[in-house]
């Protein structure tokens, strides 16, 4: 997709098990370089993981993980949030395809009303003040009847459905919209498309909802996205606090 690898067709690699599909993934592409949007999708995760160190739980063969590469060298570091923009838009529109309900809770996790369905680990690499590649880690729930771990809300889209669904038409449906949405980020038609889009689908978008910082839970309606990702929350005094990933928690339930 970039001019280096535009002939090339990305390549897709099915294993039954690793260790991070993510971690094999940047392995292998210090061995080769891969073609832009090539893709490992492994039927089982021994050590799935998470954002910051948080574990993902996914029963083998029931869901989709899978990691991706892309090379987005003409993108500056510091709006490297347009590529976590691109991973939850192009989850959240696929299962748009099969229910309704679907949202992005900031920064790019996807629920299905207030259960989770989708996370994602979104590692880049840096070239000076532009981004060199980006590996995209995402495990979606697709077919696991139950969850034994200490989540507090996951859910899956048999469970919403009441029926399996083909994990390889998922696959092949997300692959289409990430395709597409990605070459939007290179058109450079972001502001307007992406972060538009983006916005339309958060989690939360209208009215006051209880919320958690360091100094304890406060009520709050969200006020915007910065262009770095930060989020912006507008209490009842009418102030406006600034978090960055991490620094605040959504209270659920």
């Amino acid at each position: 997709m970039t001019q280096d690898n535009e002939k090339e067709t990305p390549r897709l690699i099915r294993l039954e098990e690793v260790n991070s599909t993510n971690a094999y993934l940047h392995s292998l592409n210090q061995k080769e370089r891969l073609p832009e949007g090539s893709v490992v999708w492994a039927d089982f995760q021994t050590s799935g993981r998470g954002q910051i160190g948080n574990s993902w739980e996914s029963e083998s063969g029931k869901n989709l993980t899978f990691s991706m590469v892309f090379y987005p060298s003409f993108l500056l570091a510091r709006r490297q949030f347009l590529i976590s923009q691109v991973a939850a838009l192009s989850v959240k529109e696929t299962l748009d395809e099969y229910t309704r309900g679907i949202t992005v809770k900031w920064p790019n996790d996807i629920y299905w009303n207030d259960k989770k369905i989708c996370g994602m680990l979104i590692e880049n690499d840096l070239a000076g003040e532009y981004i060199y590649s980006s590996i995209i880690g995402i495990g979606i729930n697709i077919n696991q009847a139950r969850f034994r771990g200490d989540a507090p809300n996951p859910v899956s889209l048999c469970q919403i459905l009441g029926k399996e669904v083909e994990k390889e038409d998922v696959m092949h449906r997300f692959l289409r919209h990430v395709y597409t949405n990605y070459l939007t980020l290179m058109e450079g038609e972001h502001d307007a498309t992406l972060a538009g889009k983006y916005l339309d689908s958060l989690y939360r978008k209208e009215g006051f909802f209880l919320y958690e910082d360091k100094n304890g839970r406060f009520e709050a309606e969200f006020a915007g996205i910065e262009p770095t990702g930060h989020l912006l929350l507008r209490t009842k005094d009418g102030s406006v606090r600034r978090y960055e990933f991490k620094e605040v928690k959504f209270v659920l339930g």
